[in-house]
């Protein structure tokens, strides 16, 4: 007797167990099944075939057939899910949901499969024209048209001659179908590169981390050749008949990044990110599964690609936080990765010109090995950053948004025929819009946060859940007309550069100008075609890009995130600002940066003018073990969430009842403990709470492991809870 450990694919934490069934011999372990299930039939996946069962045999039902022909999760994964599920007290069905493409689960996404036409030689053509009736008009059209071993797609014989031609002549045994499985492929420019001859510092770093399988931190400047290490160690593990995993965060999966993987390695890249299509996302991933792709490049969900034998994993611009996943499944890719490099034993790199805080006192502690790339390739320097006092500029009488120093750099280099790009990590139009005569600001109804005014919509937006209103006019509260808008955005910019450079490409690019399938390219490839032009945007354009004829970089707002409440909010400010920076200067001509600010005095901007990573780092490390934040505690936030705010506040209360006993049990454990409402209140109509916890290391694993157990208690169908482990965002 065989039997199958089948996880099935309910989420619903009563049935988020492993049930035994009697499975036959065509059965194997990472199969999609379809069971018998209470009165219903539901698909699971077989994580384990055992000989054996503990079930009284006259209950156990038996699978009834598999939804695949082939194995979907391969073993590492099951492995992975059973760490996911112990490390991050997830649902199995959860995680193993990660691994298959969400479509598929639906039956939404099927292989592609095209009907091709030839001619069968077996029959004279010249003969059965003349069977033809006189009026057979489009028949013979089609006879004439028709030529032996030439392979036509039904549909564009249909489309040409009509159906009812090409289906009598496929009835009649003229035309013969054949099925052709089509992959559905990403859009790429086709680009030509050569392989550079590589700088003596990253020959010793490809050969450091080929020479063995440690954890790596790659601390290289902006423009210092990290991308191509990158593609030399994946080379070398291909050649060796391994595979590789190649992460870059969602926001700099730039197609000139994805287009040199390409170029350089063919067919044998796969990408998997959110831009593809559902047909384009399951045909890439498919590819992987039957191993004829060896290398994956993509966004955080590619570390659950379902390769085997992996040689090397790659984690590039490791201190973004989108490789943290803050939705339902929470889990990092670091942890991930981690798990993956050890169950492969093989090289992890970690790369950045700005580490994480916690990954760079890693290196220096010796948990990771440091490589470090302190120069550009081309031997150039960093290009200049000019500090700019805003509040000096607006007692000088300049109240616009660009400063003299931005404008003349920006006639300079529009007059020379080059590029710039200026940063603004806001988009819309305006941050608000607020009445002048009673203070009032509009709100979304759903969000406890304040609208953006988009101009080219003239429309009020959330950016929490999306929903839109009119813009103000007057007043609701008061009719006052007196409307002022907030904080320029991305839009607003835009509008101030085209009134100023009426003759020069001003192209946008952030999360409005970007929803459609390909914009990242269009935008990307007009700007890099374009002299002169100005390339305005979010932290889109912070990264990854690579433009030779860029020569200044302007950075409106260099304050937005440096007064987030938020302990990392320095950290966050000098890694965007540096890499923004790195945009410029990167070939013949030298680079400019004009940083504006309204404290030019701030420590951040000393360190930043200078590159100055690990000064600024020092001064960092020291606050953070003066005030106790992470890497010397962890975080630990409990969000509880639900449509009904009396039900969540007493959940809540609860809750911290019982984390309080938890604290005097371990006094010394806990650096810091309180209970209130979240600085976002309400978000897509749900109302918020938190517990927020600073524990010290020494007993981190048991507590967390406590406060799970204690957050369980709670959970019912009226409040989710969630436990957030050094979570990015506090708010």
């Amino acid at each position: 007797m065989r039997i199958a450990e089948v996880i099935v694919d309910i989420t619903n934490s009563q049935v988020d167990k492993i049930f035994d069934y009697q499975i036959d011999n065509w059965g194997e372990i990472g199969m999609r099944v379809l069971v018998p299930f209470g009165n219903r039939v539901v698909q699971g996946f077989v994580i384990n075939i055992k000989d054996s069962t503990n079930v009284d045999l006259t209950k156990l039902k038996s699978v009834i057939k598999p939804v695949d022909s082939y194995v979907i999760i391969q073993q590492e994964l099951i492995e992975l899910m059973k760490f996911m599920v112990k490390k991050y007290h997830l649902r199995y069905v959860d995680c193993l949901r990660l691994f298959i493409p969400s479509e598929m689960r639906s039956d939404k996404v099927k292989p592609l499969v095209v009907t091709n036409l030839v001619l069968n030689e077996n029959v004279n053509l010249q003969e059965y024209k003349t069977k033809l009736r006189k009026n057979a008009k489009n028949q013979m059209e089609l006879c004439n048209f028709l030529k032996l071993n030439t392979i036509y797609q039904k549909s564009y014989l249909s489309e040409k001659f009509s159906n009812s031609a090409v289906d009598k002549l496929i009835d009649d045994n003229v035309l013969i179908e054949q099925k052709e499985e089509i992959s559905r492929k990403p859009y790429f420019e086709n680009i030509k590169t050569t392989k550079p001859v590589h700088t003596p510092l990253q020959t010793r770093a490809i050969q450091t981390i080929l020479s063995s399988n440690d954890t790596f931190l790659l601390f290289g400047v902006t423009g210092s050749g990290k991308t191509e290490v990158y593609m030399s160690v994946i080379e070398e593990v291909i050649n060796k008949g391994k595979t590789a995993i190649m992460l870059v965060p969602e926001i700099s999966l730039t197609p000139q990044v994805l287009a040199n993987f390409k170029s350089r390695f063919g067919e044998e890249v796969a990408i998997l990110h959110s831009g593809l299509s559902a047909g384009e996302r399951f045909d890439e991933w498919r590819r992987i599964l039957f191993k004829q792709a060896k290398i994956v490049v993509g966004a955080r969900s590619a570390i659950f690609a379902p390769l085997t034998n992996i040689g090397a994993i790659i984690i590039d611009e490791e201190h973004e936080t989108s490789y943290i996943s803050e939705s339902n499944p929470r889990y990092s890719a670091f942890d991930v990765a981690k798990f993956r490099k050890d169950y492969n034993n093989c090289p992890l790199v970690l790369a950045s010109a700005t580490p994480n805080i916690t990954s760079f006192n890693k290196a220096l502690n010796g948990e990771y090995k440091l490589i470090e790339l302190p120069e550009r390739v081309n031997g150039k320097a960093m290009p200049k950053i000019q500090i700019v006092d805003m509040l000096s500029e607006i007692r000088n009488g300049n109240t616009t948004m660009f400063s003299s120093a931005l404008l003349y750099e920006l006639d300079k280099c529009i007059k020379d025929k080059h590029q710039a790009m200026i940063f603004i990590n806001r988009r819309g139009y305006s941050s608000f819009m607020r009445c002048l005569d009673c203070g009032y600001v509009a709100k979304c109804t759903d969000c406890d946060v304040t609208l953006v005014y988009h101009k080219q919509e003239d429309k009020l937006k959330c950016h929490y859940c999306g929903k839109r209103y009119k813009a103000l006019t007057k007043c609701p509260e008061c009719g006052s007309e007196s409307i002022r808008k907030g904080a320029v955005g991305t839009e607003q910019v835009v509008a101030h550069l085209q009134e100023l450079y009426p003759d020069v490409k001003i192209l946008r690019m952030d999360n409005d100008t970007t929803r459609t399938k390909n914009a990242y390219q269009k935008i990307l490839s007009e700007f890099a075609k374009t002299k002169p032009a100005i390339l305005v945007g979010t932290q889109m354009i912070a990264k990854g890009h690579d433009f030779a004829d860029v020569t200044v970089v302007g950075i409106v707002d260099a304050d937005q995130s440096l007064y987030h409440s938020d302990f990392r909010s320095t950290e966050k400010t000098f890694e965007l600002i540096t890499q923004m920076a790195g945009r410029a200067g990167r070939a013949k001509e030298d680079g400019k940066v004009i940083l504006q600010t309204y404290a030019p005095r701030h420590y951040a901007y000393r360190y930043i003018a200078n590159y100055d990573y690990k000064n600024f780092f020092n001064k960092e490390l020291n606050l953070r073990k003066t005030t106790q934040f992470p890497p010397f505690t962890t975080i630990i936030r409990l969000l509880f969430t639900s449509e009904n705010e009396e039900i969540v506040r007493e959940i809540t209360k609860l809750c911290y009842n019982d984390i309080k006993t938890l604290r005097m049990d371990n006094i010394d454990s806990f650096v810091y403990l309180d209970v209130m409402k979240s600085p976002i209140g309400k978000i897509k109509n749900k109302t918020r709470y938190q517990i927020l916890a600073r524990i010290t290391l020494d007993k981190e694993n048991e507590i967390i492991s406590k406060m799970y157990e204690i957050c369980d208690k709670y959970q019912n169908q009226n409040v989710s809870v969630f436990v957030e482990i050094n979570p990015q965002n506090l708010s």
